[in-house]
């Protein structure tokens, strides 16, 4: 899981928004300005200028009134974030985390977690993974 360089990705914001958007298309089969509102707990007019800035920045290409499509760039970058995403929440389910705990936990790391911290994780799970009586054993010191 590489992460582009740049500013763009280091926006917590900006990831938010990619994030929602590609999960919209996926499930919906299209992102519209009052879908990621909604999604985001923001107002449309918040999202308008976000999604502009978006387009300017090449990541979506917007037109009023029609919706959006995420750009290559867009859609790779979204797709790093929901893998990221995914991974801490595999991960801190794999340790046996309430899920409550989970949802709130991965939301604060996701965006501040470095490429090499998340690569050591990847690693974990795929050892853990390999070992399910070592996995046993962290869990029971874990939670006991």
């Amino acid at each position: 899981m590489s992460e582009p360089p740049g500013p763009v990705a280091r926006s917590s914001t900006v990831e938010d928004y990619l994030e929602q958007i590609l999960d919209l298309i996926n499930t919906k089969g299209y992102a519209r300005v009052a879908d990621i509102a909604l999604g985001l707990k923001i107002s449309q007019a918040s999202v308008t200028n976000m999604v502009q800035r978006l387009d300017s920045e090449g990541l979506l290409k917007y037109e009023k009134y029609r919706g959006l499509v995420l750009t290559t760039a867009g859609e790779t970058l979204a797709r790093n974030i929901m893998q990221r995403h995914q991974l801490l929440t595999d991960f801190l389910r794999m340790l046996g985390v309430d899920e409550d705990v989970i949802y709130h936990d991965v939301e604060g790391m996701e965006h501040h977690i470095s490429p090499q911290t998340l690569h050591a994780i990847e690693a974990l799970v795929a050892g853990l993974q390999k070992n399910p009586d070592l996995l046993t054993r962290i869990k029971h010191q874990a939670n006991g």
